[in-house]
């Protein structure tokens, strides 16, 4: 996955934390894992306690729309472990997954499809975050 452009994006330390833990214990040269590692590598990264109410974080339920499709969804962004092929689902190891991780509220993120065409994410709002529910765990 290429990301064409480079928004700013927000991580929380222990999302870092378990999504490092995760790469770590993955097999080498997994889709993808190049994608994630340059997204970590170039976040800010803030204290669970500190993160901003409308950024995406691990386990945020989602709207947002995918062009040049156009179409609306909504999704909650989850770890590998937890993804159980539910439709709502987005796993956070998907080029999409990667894309939106850590974008705010109104900012949106650009990746290159298989296909050689350009897909784009565009957040319209985050439905719930476990930071500002008060869930610093996850």
């Amino acid at each position: 996955m290429e990301i064409t452009t480079q928004p700013d994006i927000t991580i929380s330390e222990r999302n870092l934390e378990r999504l490092e833990d995760m790469l770590d214990a993955l097999p080498a040269n997994q889709p993808g894992m190049d994608a994630l590692h340059q997204e970590l590598d170039r976040a800010n990264i803030a204290p669970p306690e500190q993160i901003p109410p409308d950024v995406v974080t691990m386990n945020s339920r989602i709207r947002f729309v995918v062009e040049p499709a156009g179409k609306e969804m909504e999704m909650t962004l989850v770890y590998p472990d937890d993804f159980a092929g539910q439709k709502d689902q987005l796993p956070v190891t998907a080029s999409a997954g990667i894309a939106m991780l850590g974008l705010a509220v109104g900012q949106h993120n650009e990746w290159c499809l298989p296909s050689g065409q350009t897909a784009r994410v565009h957040i319209v709002d985050v439905t719930y975050q476990p930071e500002r529910s008060g869930d610093y765990r996850r």
